[in-house]
């Protein structure tokens, strides 16, 4: 990283007191792939590996004023917004965009639980869609991608490439689809821009075999935290998404080493950061400045 602006990433989004989702996942997946991240909190979630217990939502003026403080000292260069929850939560973040304009937002659309239900009501759907037009990458699993779509849950690959194709022509926003919930050997991704009127959309795919663990809780929000990250760090989309889910699949293998939970546990978002490089501090020549902390004996330096 020597040499290299370090992206300011803000999320958006909600807890997770075990740390494998929401904002806590979005801070390691941020830092892991090379960014400085911030949170504000839409939502406190008690919830572990096994699900969710509760949520409080607080006031949304107190989620304004944690945006602007943030806005108002921080240039950003990249926005990840997660679970939201609310018409009233929608809108606000959708008014803070409208007035920041930050250069790159990437919405994980947080609309249907693990278990299948909805998260968010008629009007909060709504006003979520609306949200998507704020959005320059929106990346929904295969049911939140069909309630954004207006329709049914699309059943193999090659619908879910022409329901992404759909989605990003109406919303003029690129689409990351993924097929983690078809089941199968594969779990492919896509990344799928709208044609103009009467053309084919652009895709480009992403293979991958499904790697066979526990430990996928937060995978959606850590992949595209990172994506926005590597967005900042200045490369294309299509390489952002290539590079972020070769980061996520060793972060996925990785996981069970962590021994978090007894449910579905979170991915290793360091794994492959501390194979390369390890956790071992290493002495360095001292800079000038640093000569006046010197002792002449040879001992230790004092710290003061």
């Amino acid at each position: 990283m020597s040499g290299t602006r370090i992206p300011r990433v803000l999320s958006i989004a909600g807890t997770d007191p075990t740390g494998g989702a929401g904002i806590q996942a979005d801070l390691k997946s941020i830092a892991a792939v090379g960014g400085y991240g911030m949170a504000v909190v839409t939502a406190l979630v008690a919830q572990n590996t096994l699900g969710v217990r509760a949520v409080h939502v607080p006031p949304t003026d107190f989620l304004a004023a944690q945006l602007h403080a943030v806005s108002d000292d921080v240039r950003i260069d990249a926005v990840k917004i997660g679970m939201l929850g609310t018409t009233d939560v929608i809108r606000t973040v959708e008014t803070w965009l409208d007035r920041v304009a930050p250069p790159i937002v990437v919405l994980d659309p947080v609309m249907v639980a693990t278990s299948g239900d909805r998260l968010l009501d008629s009007e909060a759907e709504a006003a979520l869609r609306a949200l998507v037009g704020r959005a320059d990458l929106v990346t929904p699993n295969i049911p939140e991608l069909a309630i954004l779509a207006r329709e049914p849950r699309a059943a193999d690959w090659a619908a879910v490439l022409a329901q992404a194709g759909r989605v990003a022509e109406h919303y003029d926003v690129l689409v990351l689809a993924k097929g983690g919930h078809l089941g199968g050997a594969a779990a492919p991704d896509a990344l799928v821009s709208g044609g103009a009127s009467g053309t084919e959309a652009a895709v480009v795919e992403y293979p991958a075999t499904r790697i066979v663990t526990t430990n996928t809780h937060g995978t959606g929000c850590s992949l595209s935290a990172a994506v926005a990250t590597r967005r900042g760090l200045g490369a294309t989309w299509t390489d952002a998404v290539a590079e972020s889910k070769r980061w996520l699949t060793e972060s996925i293998r990785h996981g069970a080493e962590l021994g978090v939970g007894h449910g579905h546990g979170p991915i290793h978002h360091f794994a492959g950061l501390w194979e390369r490089g390890g956790t071992t501090t290493r002495p360095v020549v001292a800079e000038a400045r640093d000569e006046g902390c010197r002792r002449t004996d040879g001992g230790p330096a004092s710290i003061g």
